[in-house]
């Protein structure tokens, strides 16, 4: 096993378009113009991690079209390797559809494309690359089978981000090492509104089995390491936001980062909790996301 990172999961184009407020149902609202940037939750973590120095391997699907070929390049140009990122036949790469709010919010709807492609299979195939890895990177933007695989395929630390939210078998949660849900995330993979309150999210956290050390995010409130036994609260820096697209994606990066660095949870999740601030600075996924020295700059801070 090396210091590396395996990143199992999405590619999506995403399509950005700034708006004044988000509409409500049925109605239609003016936006700005559009731009078409890399994305998906999977390559978003993938480039995070290796913006920040990090050895990482997508593994993952895209289209034969050109934003498949618009989406291995630029994990190319990010310092990737991407020969694990397989090309669907007769299948559109999949894409995400954003709406930013002047406040930074974003609403976002996936249509998976290629994504939804993604299967036991290809993992097996990776098979050599993610038992390598000391870090495997995993959400919940391609079918839940496929992320099974690649969880008991994994020797090492294994971080699932439970995004886009639903139910998660536990054949799954039995796998993972390190659960990173936001707020959000958190109350519905247990049936509950998420509370704001930071011992009761603590309580809510302590309620699985497995994995047992449960990293909450909490947007400008930081985050919420939780175990068996104690919960540790990660104070957030202080950041005008922008465009909070791939905040989270920044901090799971981070956060595999610093694991395979062998850093321990709170420095790991302090490290991650820098990424995630700067990444709602700048517009776009993985344009907003970090270098190693503006991580470092913001941690001294």
């Amino acid at each position: 096993m090396t210091s590396s990172i395996a990143v199992v999961g999405s590619l999506n184009l995403d399509i950005v378009v700034p708006v004044a407020r988000h509409p409500r149902p049925g109605e239609t609202v003016l936006g700005g113009d559009s731009v078409r940037t890399p994305g998906g939750k999977g390559a978003n973590q993938a480039v995070a991690a290796a913006r920040l120095g990090g050895d990482v391997v997508m593994i993952g699907r895209v289209g034969a079209d050109d934003a498949g070929r618009q989406l291995k390049d630029a994990l190319a140009e990010a310092g990737l390797e991407a020969g694990r990122v397989a090309v669907t036949e007769g299948v559109p790469t999949g894409i995400a559809l954003i709406a930013v709010d002047a406040a930074g919010e974003n609403t976002i709807v996936v249509s998976p494309g290629a994504n939804a492609h993604f299967s036991s299979t290809d993992v097996e195939a990776a098979v050599e690359a993610i038992g390598d890895a000391a870090v495997t990177v995993l959400q919940l933007e391609v079918p839940v089978a496929a992320v099974i695989a690649a969880a008991q395929a994994s020797p090492g630390v294994v971080i699932l981000n439970p995004a886009p939210a639903q139910e998660v078998p536990d054949e799954l949660l039995d796998g993972v090492d390190v659960l990173v849900p936001n707020r959000g995330e958190l109350g519905a993979l247990l049936g509950e509104e998420a509370p704001d309150d930071l011992d009761a999210i603590a309580a809510l956290a302590r309620r699985f089995e497995e994995p047992t050390t449960v990293v909450v995010t909490l947007g400008s409130q930081g985050a919420l390491v939780v175990d068996a036994t104690d919960a540790l609260h990660i104070k957030p820096f202080e950041v005008t936001p922008v465009d909070t697209t791939a905040a989270g994606d920044a901090f799971c990066g981070a956060l595999a980062e610093a694991f395979a660095r062998g850093e321990s949870i709170e420095a790991a999740a302090r490290w991650a909790a820098a990424a995630g601030a700067l990444a709602v600075t700048r517009p776009g996924a993985q344009a907003s996301l970090p270098t190693r020295a503006e991580v470092e700059e913001l941690v001294r801070s």
